[in-house]
């Protein structure tokens, strides 16, 4: 039998606990998404990155870069992209200063789902943290999660 370090067992806990987090708190949000949205956590996340792009230079993502903000391949990305275009929520178009660009915008519709979807979403996610934070293991990770600081941009 080999010793363990246990530096690396207490990492592998605390990962085992973020994802524990992490899991229901999508798990709960998911619920609340479909129930009332017809969404999952993914399109709504990908709904709302793609509906903080701009029209300035360099204010358009590249799909890649939509994949690392939804956390999915890009192959899995452009899936859901086609998905959300199928339901006329989201459109592509050529890039006006490189034709083999092609961008993918949020239509009118697919704004509007957001916007009815983002409370939805806000309070699952407060839901599911208040109910994680009942939880001794988990209630630290809560309180990091609710004292994190970003821009009014993020």
């Amino acid at each position: 039998m080999t010793a363990t370090d246990p530096a690396l067992t207490a990492l592998a806990h605390g990962w085992r606990v973020l994802s524990l987090l992490h899991g229901r708190i999508e798990a709960h949000m998911e619920r609340a998404l479909q129930a009332l949205h017809d969404l999952s956590v993914r399109e709504y996340s990908l709904l709302d990155v793609l509906s903080r792009q701009n029209d300035d230079e360099g204010g358009h993502l590249q799909m890649r870069q939509v994949a690392d903000a939804v956390v999915l391949s890009q192959s899995a990305t452009t899936r859901l992209v086609t998905r959300l275009e199928d339901r006329g929520l989201l459109e592509r178009c050529l890039c006006p200063t490189d034709r083999r660009g092609i961008y993918t915008n949020v239509t009118e519709a697919g704004l509007e789902l957001l916007e009815q979807a983002r409370p939805t979403n806000d309070t699952a996610l407060r839901e599911a943290l208040d109910e994680a934070a009942k939880n001794p293991e988990l209630a630290p990770l809560v309180r990091a999660v609710e004292t994190l600081k970003f821009p009014a941009s993020a």
